[in-house]
Formats: C-alpha cells, structure tokens, sequence
C-alpha cells in the first residue's frame, strides 16, 4: 500500500461522510506556502456556501475579493483591484474574474469597467481540518515537525494523523497533544478514532516555522489579519482544486472502479501492480507492464459534483455576457 493509495482511499471515504470540499496538496504556510504541504484539507460549508457555489467554481482570486470592486457599481477596471499590484499581475487577475463570471466588463467612452457580480460571502466556509497521511508510522520521515509547524501556524481549526499502522503510546507521545490521531482500515473502509484532534486558536497570532538548523531556527510571527487572508485562499485552493486531481492513463491494466472505494469511487486501480498507482509517476512507457491503450471514459469533474457540495458550471450572477469576447 502507498501512501498515495492511502490518501485517494481516504479521501474517497471522507467524501462520503462528511459535507463541504476535500482537496489534496495545499500549501499550508502564510510566508512560506510552499514550505509546508497539507496531504489533506477539509473545509465544512458555512452559512454562504450555496452563494458561493453559485458564482464560479473555480478560484477566486484573492486581490480581488480584497479590492475595493463592489456589486451594483461599475468602476474603471483598474480602480476595481488593489493599488499595490503590478499592470500585468492586475490585467491578468481582471481577465480572470470576468472569465470565472465574479466580474462584469462593459465599455464607456472608450473606458473599461468592471462591475462585481455578487457580494463575496465571506462566511462561505466554516471548519478547516488538515490530515496528514502516514501509512506506515514505521518511517515516519519529518512527520514530527511537520505537526509542531501545523499547530504553532494554527492555520487550520484542527489536524489529524491519519495511519493505516497499530498506534502506540509511543506513537502518541512523539506527536503534539493537539493533533488527533485516525486509524484508516482501507481494506474495510473504516475509520477509527484513536483521539479526537484539539481545537486550534485561529484567531489569535500564530508562530511560522521557516528555517531550522542546528545552531538557530528562522520563525515569522503571523497576525491575526494575515491568518484570516490566508484562510480564505487556502478554503479558495481547496474548493477549485479536490482531490481528484489524477488523469486515468491509456493503459489495459487500468481498471477504474475494480479496487474496493466508497459508493465506487473512481480511483487509479492498476490490475498489473494490483494496487492504486499515481498515474503521474508509475504509468507510462517506463513500466514494465504498460500496454497501451484509449483512456477510460471517465467524468471525473461530473463524479465530484454529484457527490459534494462543490457546483460544477454554475449559472453564475451575470446580467449578461461580458467575457473576454467584449472587444470584438
């Protein structure tokens, strides 16, 4: 068992039981996001999710949900997005926002104007859970200072271990008090709690571990504001992204659906290694048991809309269409 196979098992499995988004590979800094990779972000819906489902479902951009655009007034497009951002970087974000319908374009005079179609909900999400993955506690790799980072940032609400090994006192000793600890049966798609996670202080400043060496560690201390920001782009990722973020390879031995998943899902079930292999690194023509072939015929964004609360192509808040076709 991979650990790769482990996290799709088990984010098929939270997919089952649980409301909101999942997503897999987040950056889970502020200063630093790529430093530190989260395996696994749940966020629960809020009081506004349906509103903003409805809108896009893709990413919306941060600088633009921060910028001063508005719904109901139409503004020179430059005026509707953050001062301290570059032409280019402003150009391509106004591009965007009309592309994924949170912006409105309409020309005046010769004038280019945006307009916001809908009030950004910012209450759309609630509980932001991250679970690390490690299958096997035998080779736990940096898995202890990976959680230490988690619950100094305080990022998220909460952060659970998820193993497929026994878990020993010695196990639990090793890891931060906050954390919780799940036991994943994936041959039985069971989920056992061995300690419920510790809620996290979000609210408060929280501690960035950037650097560690032997003779000093580089820390960035983050506020309260920059937290809040951060959160909102990590529930942004997260709500864009999912966890089904593999391509089904043409291959005969592909065989989506044969290995055991909650209510079928898909996953990348290769009979040849008679496991889940991650298309991206295992398939191809440097596999010895690789016979070409066309790729299954799966919808795999039709799969995430009809089991999630995540909205594939919404109608959107446009009064009409104004996309990047506005100029011809």
């Amino acid at each position: 068992m991979t650990e790769y196979g482990f996290e799709l098992s088990l984010c098929a499995h939270l997919e089952r039981e649980r409301d909101g988004v999942l997503a897999r590979q987040l950056g889970g800094g502020v200063h630093a996001p790529g430093d530190r990779v989260l395996d696994v972000v749940h966020v629960e819906p809020g009081p506004g999710f349906e509103e903003r489902a409805a809108i896009t479902e893709r990413r919306i951009p941060d600088p633009a949900i921060r910028g001063p655009a508005g719904p109901g007034r139409a503004r020179p497009w430059r005026d509707a997005l953050p001062e301290n951002l570059r032409e280019e970087s402003a150009r391509r974000i106004a591009d965007a926002c009309v592309d994924r319908g949170f912006f409105e374009r309409e020309r005046r005079g010769g004038r280019e104007y945006l307009r916001q179609t809908a009030r950004y909900p910012a209450n759309w999400f609630g509980r932001v859970l991250a679970v690390e993955n490690k299958p096997d506690l035998a080779s736990p790799g940096s898995l202890e200072r990976q959680l230490r980072l988690d619950v100094s940032l305080a990022l998220v609400d909460a952060v659970v271990l998820a193993t497929e090994s026994h878990v020993t006192g010695a196990h639990l000793n090793r890891i931060p008090d906050a954390v919780g600890v799940w036991r994943y049966h994936r041959d039985r798609d069971a989920l056992d709690v061995v300690r419920d996670p510790e809620p996290l202080p979000v609210d408060d400043p929280g501690v960035e571990l950037l650097n560690e060496e032997p003779a000093r560690t580089d820390v960035a201390v983050v506020d309260r504001g920059e937290k809040q920001g951060a959160r909102r782009r990590l529930a942004e990722r997260a709500y864009e992204k999912g966890w089904r973020t593999f391509d089904l390879p043409g291959c005969e031995h592909v065989a989506p659906g044969a290995d055991p998943a909650p209510d079928g899902a898909t996953l990348p079930y290769c009979a040849y290694h008679d496991r889940v292999v991650d298309p991206a690194r295992d398939c191809g023509s440097d596999c010895p048991g690789f016979e070409p072939t066309a790729p299954p015929e799966v919808d795999l964004a039709a799969e995430r809309d009809a089991n999630t609360d995540w909205e594939r192509d919404p109608a959107g808040r446009r009064t009409r269409q104004s996309g990047l076709d506005a100029f011809d």
